[in-house]
């Protein structure tokens, strides 16, 4: 099984320590991973600011590096529901694109969805031992229908405890370019959800985007909390986070 790792911009640019994660998954669930070195960016971030031309372009160039793969695998929500539901509505008026789109866009799957329902494992490769809460990032839940996928596979770690906190599926304010055009807004919604990591009473908090961790992380620190550990579910599942 030939499977392209979309390692999105985020996680290559500031913690690649994940795409690492997500390529020792993948392979010791027996999978040949190619990771296309001129992969960029899903679009997303000019598609959210009105800037169809510039994500058009970034849709088609994604096309024209995965569109041979068996499957086409992606370590985050946000970029995982781009690509599945929002590349339709860019490449719409031209039939050429659509059509290969089509081919592709039901071999695109969220990380925790692929380890979980295409190669149904039965473990995971990593340790870890402790308590942990699980917050669920807005676009693979919403987008993707992520949730169960990443428990289940907590489940399979005999050290994890899993502590819900309240309102896990709650937003935690980033949401990409909002983050920065409201910013008062996004701080106090970040600020609710750190009060329910802090109140679950688990020393880390688990998600699959690196936009959330790094929005979480950041107010935690900024606000004197320099314990709680925020962590990819790629790290944990992969034994990277001990």
């Amino acid at each position: 099984m030939r499977v392209g790792l979309f390692v999105t911009c985020l996680i290559d640019l500031m913690r690649p320590e994940i795409g690492f994660s997500t390529l020792k998954l993948l392979e010791s669930a027996g999978c040949e991973v190619i990771v296309p070195h001129a992969q960029t960016c899903c679009g997303q971030p000019g598609y959210n600011s009105g800037e169809r031309t510039i994500a058009r372009d970034m849709a088609q160039k994604f096309l024209d590096e995965f569109e041979d793969f068996d499957y086409v695998v992606v370590p985050s929500g946000s970029c995982g529901g781009m690509i599945k539901a929002h590349y339709g509505d860019l490449l719409r008026d031209d039939p050429e694109l659509m059509g290969r789109y089509a081919r592709i866009q039901p071999k695109v799957f969220e990380l925790t969805d692929f380890l979980v329902n295409v190669l149904k494992v039965e473990g995971v490769p990593g340790a870890y031992d402790g308590e942990v809460t699980y917050h669920d990032s807005c676009s693979g839940l919403r987008e993707l229908g992520v949730q169960s996928q990443p428990r289940e596979l907590l489940a399979k770690m005999p050290g994890v405890k899993l502590t819900e906190m309240k309102d896990c599926q709650a937003c935690c304010g980033f949401g990409g370019t909002f983050a920065l055009k409201y910013g008062n807004i996004s701080t106090a919604i970040v600020d609710e959800k750190c009060a329910n990591v802090h109140a679950s009473g688990a020393p880390a908090v688990v998600l699959g985007d690196l936009g959330c961790i790094l929005n979480i992380e950041g107010r935690l620190r900024r606000t004197g909390d320099a314990k709680t550990r925020v962590l990819h579910i790629a790290q944990v599942l992969a034994g990277d986070a001990q």
